[in-house]
């Protein structure tokens, strides 16, 4: 990963428009997929949510949550739910792109933002939703020996994705869906650095 740059990563998000799913059944959420330059390589931020939460208790996350009516936009959102299960101030978030929308099956309908903050960062998770911070290397989430099949049945059709295994925890669902487009998009920013090398990070 160490042809990776921010700015790379910005003009991919760019070039690949996210792709809208439109369905007034779900409720809107939004989260944001910080990722950050950490001992020399790019990391991604997760959670683990606590036993304390309503929904999907022990999984693997990215902080976000559910869009609030005071809310005045689903970005706002996203770094909102950020602040507050997190601790993240959003002036310190520099926000790159949007990734594709993605249906949950608690029907929720996530809006992925793609930004980064400067590291070191002191995240301040909040120990009613939180569990763990877990800070994944793009490198390990790269590697298909992490990756594993998640077959499942939707729409009387069965359905293949991939999910992610790092340091005992299985991230899968959603999450995950969001995690290989990141992953498509980091793909061919890593490719345009190499065939065409930048200095800015």
């Amino acid at each position: 990963m160490k042809s990776l740059t921010l700015a790379a990563l910005g003009r991919a998000l760019e070039n690949n428009p996210k792709k809208s799913w439109i369905d007034s059944s779900l409720s809107p959420a939004g989260v944001l997929v910080l990722v950050y330059l950490k001992d020399r390589e790019y990391h991604v931020l997760l959670n683990k949510r606590s036993d304390f939460v309503d929904q999907h208790r022990g999984e693997i996350a990215f902080p976000g949550g559910a869009m609030d009516p005071r809310d005045g936009s689903i970005k706002e959102t996203a770094l909102r739910e950020t602040h507050e299960e997190m601790g993240v101030d959003p002036q310190d978030v520099r926000l790159l792109g949007e990734l594709d929308d993605v249906p949950t099956i608690s029907n929720y309908l996530i809006n992925p933002f793609v930004a980064t903050v400067r590291y070191p960062y002191f995240f301040n998770p909040n120990s009613d939703e939180v569990a763990e911070v877990i800070e994944v290397p793009l490198r390990h989430l790269m590697d298909r020996a992490n990756h594993r099949i998640e077959t499942k049945v939707q729409n009387t059709r069965l359905v293949n994705g991939v999910s992610y295994g790092y340091r005992g925890n299985f991230v899968f669902g959603a999450t995950a869906k969001i995690l290989t487009r990141l992953l498509e998009i980091v793909q061919e920013a890593t490719q345009e650095e190499t065939e065409c090398p930048q200095k800015t990070v």
